[in-house]
This record gives structure tokens, sequence and C-alpha cells, in this order.
């Protein structure tokens, strides 16, 4: 079993060649990564170290333990303002047992296969708030790209502004300089040497010129953060206790959930490019495992990293092997060049954020979304706003409850409870609603068609409906049920008030029933107590059956004419005939 867990069906048919080309992708994508651990990291509010930390031991453990042939593992920005705020609120100490606590509850969600519920959160609400995180990101750059001084950062992005707008008047004509060489390297190295990563091109240029041209007149991170070590700390258990525990539960599931969707979205994408298919569950096993373990060497939360996913298989990897080597490249660099990272300045930093946020703001998405002027419009920009303007949490958790109500509502908008009655003019004769009206319409027999899943949200409306048709006292009542497609557990009480209250004096039938609802009526009785007899296939087969059942006196000169038969029933000498006897023979 173990075994099997180790070498699975993602190393299959592995060979030289494949070593060869996991050996260059995941070089390629361990030079990319160290620019964005640090920065992700000093974004973060923690030190920059912790970002390669993270980089090498999650990045191993992801690739190894995922369920991602593709995958790339290691701090995000998507991640930046929700570590922000728990290391301004608890500190740093507890944002390392809030990263264990949600590898924990990544784990447990992958053993109890819930990987595959997270794909059904609504993409209004993943766009909205993804978007939101990269407003949050960018405006959290402004401050390092201009030199700013004397900020003081804050949980609120309005404080946040206010703090940037204090001190503008602070900024550094060098650091500008050197953001903006960072920011064209940026732009412009994968159009003149598309091999060569651009956020390491542009951050190692715009270090040595500042280094050079005008040593010690801008911010790095040997002054702010001093000295990065050449080494991996060892290994430290932190102090954890229930008090802590229950504090901390909130931010840690927030934790988890960000990096169970994040991670499943980036191996979608993974999906998507190379024809493949991810394991969703054993992918959040792999991702608690890694955030479980991070923490002990005093990495920060770490997730599937889309863009350095689609980079490894651009670059041409094959294996799980190349998120390995990625992490083994990190580790490499961190040995012999820690030092020198020193020199960094704040403001190379700033770019690569910044650019990073453009491309995670899904803006061409974000701005179609929003022209379609919908009930998605509406969860996108509340989920928008709540992610900017209030946090995470509070963004998703209403998020998904407006877009239950709104789909609640769509649902309830779409039902068809109406009366019906066959098109006698068409070839088939179908049952439709429209041909109800006062001059048309059995007395006898009365037919509904039910359109749409009968639920919580249409239950009442379904059974109040209903019910009016009762107070005529029809003696049929046949539900066509056939576009039902679901029901629920209020949906099936108020059908069996219906029935119940019906039954007192009239009968009952269900044409059409699907699978489902059928299901549900036979777990609760409701089937029984309808009787098996009064279930039809078709629509059809229970009309003849109620008009056997009718009261054929009743018939006698009615104009209403609802059913091909009904002409006949209407002048009937036989029936009439039958009459008399039972008149004569009651008389005598």
């Amino acid at each position: 079993m173990v075994g099997k867990f180790f070498v699975d069906e993602r190393f299959q048919q592995y060979s030289w060649k494949s070593l060869q080309k996991d050996l260059v992708s995941g070089i390629i994508v361990g030079i990319i990564a160290i620019p964005l651990g640090m920065a992700f990291a000093i974004a973060s509010g923690v030190k920059p170290e912790y970002g390669i930390y993270t980089t090498i031991i999650a990045g191993i453990l992801i690739s190894l333990f995922g369920g991602s042939k593709f995958q790339i593992g290691g701090p995000t920005g998507a991640f930046i303002p929700i570590l922000f705020g728990i290391v301004a609120a608890y500190g740093y100490e507890n944002l390392l047992i809030a990263g264990l606590m949600a590898g924990v509850i990544l784990i447990l969600m992958g053993i109890f296969r819930l990987g595959s519920l997270i794909k059904y959160i609504p993409r209004p609400v993943t766009i909205g708030f993804t978007t939101g995180i990269a407003v949050t990101i960018f405006t959290g750059q402004i401050a390092n790209f201009f030199g700013l001084t004397n900020i003081e950062q804050k949980e609120s992005f309005l404080e946040n502004l206010a703090e940037i707008f204090a001190n503008f008047n602070t900024l550094n004509v060098y650091s500008i300089l050197t953001a903006l060489i960072c920011l064209l390297t940026i732009i412009f190295t994968p159009k003149l040497f598309p091999k060569i990563p651009g956020p390491l091109m542009g951050l190692l240029l715009s270090t040595f010129i500042a280094a050079f041209l005008y040593p010690g007149e801008v911010a790095t991170i040997g002054k702010v953060y001093g000295e990065i070590p050449n080494s991996l700390p060892t290994i430290s258990f932190p102090q954890v206790d229930l008090q802590t525990i229950g504090k901390l539960i909130g931010p840690a599931f927030v934790i988890a959930m960000l990096g169970g969707i994040e991670s499943l979205l980036s191996a979608v994408v993974a999906d998507g490019m190379t024809n493949s298919r991810h394991n969703s569950n054993k992918e959040l096993v792999g991702q608690g495992i890694a955030n479980l373990i991070t923490p002990l060497f005093g990495g920060i939360p770490a997730t599937g990293a889309i863009a350095r996913t689609a980079t490894n298989i651009k670059s041409g990897a094959v294996s799980p092997l190349s998120g390995v080597i990625h992490g083994l490249v990190v580790l490499m660099v961190l040995l012999i060049f820690a030092p020198y990272a020193s020199h960094i300045p704040l403001a190379s930093l700033a770019p690569i954020l910044m650019v990073v946020a453009w491309n995670m703001s899904e803006r061409h998405v974000f701005s179609y979304i929003l022209r379609t002027k919908s009930s998605d419009s509406l969860v996108l920009t509340v989920t928008f706003l709540l992610t900017v303007f209030v946090d995470l949490t509070t963004a998703v958790s209403v998020g998904l409850l407006l877009a239950l109500v709104l789909f609640t509502k769509r649902m309830v908008d779409t039902q068809v409870i109406a009366k019906a009655l066959p098109n006698l003019n068409s070839i088939n004769k179908k049952v439709e609603t429209q041909m109800v009206s006062d001059g048309h319409d059995c007395p006898q027999i009365t037919i509904y068609n039910i359109e749409g899943p009968l639920f919580f949200g249409v239950a009442q409306t379904f059974q109040q409906t209903v019910m009016n048709t009762i107070h005529h006292k029809p003696q049929i009542l046949l539900l066509r049920m056939g576009k039902v497609p679901f029901i629920d557990i209020t949906g099936e009480a108020h059908l069996a008030s219906i029935v119940k209250d019906f039954s007192k004096h009239g009968t009952v039938l269900i044409s059409g029933l699907n699978e489902q609802p059928k299901e549900m009526l036979m777990k609760t009785g409701l089937y029984d107590m309808i009787g098996k007899e009064f279930f039809f296939e078709h629509t059809g087969q229970a009309i003849q059956f109620g008009l056997n059942q009718l009261d054929r006196s009743k018939c006698l000169g009615c104009r209403h004419f609802a059913f091909s038969e009904c002409k006949e029933f209407s002048n009937s000498k036989q029936l009439v005939h039958d009459i008399k006897e039972v008149y004569t023979s009651v008389n005598q």
C-alpha cells in the first residue's frame, strides 16, 4: 500500500528521457520560484527566508504526495492578505500553528473525499475573491514601488490607502527607478528572450544597477529583515494547547479552504493543458501533508501555484519529479547564494508582485460576468467588494449564501405548477397547460403539470396551488411529474399533505415519476401510501384509468369536452337507460 502510494500511476512508463525533461523543467521553475517565494513572504508580513523554506519543503512534499502529475506547490499570492491578517492579529508563531491545523483539515477533507465538492463553488465567487485578492496585493506594493517611508501596515484596505496618501511625500526617486527597471525587464524579457524567466532577470538587473550606480539609496532585504541564513532551520514543534486551537480554528479553516480551492483549480488547469486527470482527494491529502510539515521548519502555508504549474508543463515536465527537482534547486540556491540575497531592493520585489496580481486578477472574466448584468454579476460584485474592504472569510461566506439564495429564486421562477388538459386539436393529443379555461375544464378529473425540482423553495407554493382545486372536490387528481428531476424531504412532506387531504374524497394518480423522486417516496413510505397501482409510466395510461373511475351520471349534459371521450359520455343512451333502471328498481 505504501509502495503504491509513492510509485503510482503518475510515474508509469518513466524513462531516462523523462528524467531529462523533468530536470530541465524543474530547474526552470525552481529559478522562477526563488524571487516569488521571498516576495510572497515579505508581503505576508514575515521574513523572506520563510518563503524560501516553504518553496523547498512544501514544493517537494506536494509533488510527492499530491494527486496531480504536474502540480508545483509553494507560497502563492492568494494567501498574502490572509497570512498578513493572521500575523498582524496573532503573530508569526500562531501563523505556524494555524498552518499546521490547516494541514490537518486538508488531510481530513481528502480522506472523507470532499475534493469533488470544491468544484461546486460558483465561478462568480472564485473570480470575485481572486480579483479582490489581486487588488489587495497590488495596492500593498505601492509603498515599496515608490520607496515610501514611515508606512504602518494595517489590516484594513482603506487604512492602508490612507497611510500611502499620508506619506506619499516621502517617495524615493531611486526606488521608483529600480522598480521601473525591474518592471520593464519583466515585461520585455519574454518577448526578447522567451527561455529566460522575466522575474529573475528583472530582479538581478535592477539589483545590480541599484548596488553599483546608487548604493545605499534604496531599502534592501538586508536593511529591513537582516541577513538571510544559508541553511534550513532545525525542526521545531510549536506549543499547542486547546485555547490556542480554539482561537485559531477560524483562520486555519480559511487557510485550508483557500488552499484546497487554489490547488484544485491549479490541478484542473494542468489537466486542461495536458489532457490528463488529477485525483482531487489525493491532492488535498498531499496539500495537507505539506502544510502539516512545513510549519515545523518555519515555513508559511502553501498551495498549488497556477502560474508555476503552467510553466512546469510548458517546460516539458512529464512527472511529479519535476516538482521535487524544483524544490532541490531552490535549496541549492539557498545554500550557495543566500548571503547575496540581502542586497535585493524591496523596490525590485514590488513589480514582481504587481505583475502576479495583474495576472491573477481574472480581469477579462470579471468584466465578462459584469456585462451579463445577471444575478451572477451581483454575486461577483459583492464577493469582490467584501474581499477588498472586509476579509476573505466574510466574502466567501456571503458570496456562497447569496449565490444559493439567487439560485433558489431562479429555480422558483422556472417552476411550473399549472392545470393542464389534452390538446384535442393536436395529432397525439399532448397534455398542455394553456388548454384549461372556465368553459373547458373537467369537473371530475384535475390534471397538473409539475415541472422543475420539487424542493424547499417551491414546496409550499406547490401545495397551496394544488389544494385550491380540492375546493370543488374532483374525483381524480393527476400529477404529471415527468419533468420533476428531484424532490427533497420538504417537497415530499408537502406532497404527502396533498395526498392525505385529497384521499378523503378522491384518488391521487401520478405519472412519469423519475428515479430520484421515486426513491424518495419509497424511503418515506409515501409510495406505498398512494399505492403502486396509482403510478403510471405515461400520462395517457393514467387518464384512461381515471376515466374508467368517473361517475358517469355527472357526465350527462356536460359541455366542457375536456377529453375525446367526453362527447360519448355526455350523450350516452346506454348510461341514460342504466340510470332509469336504477331509478325504477328503487321506486319498486
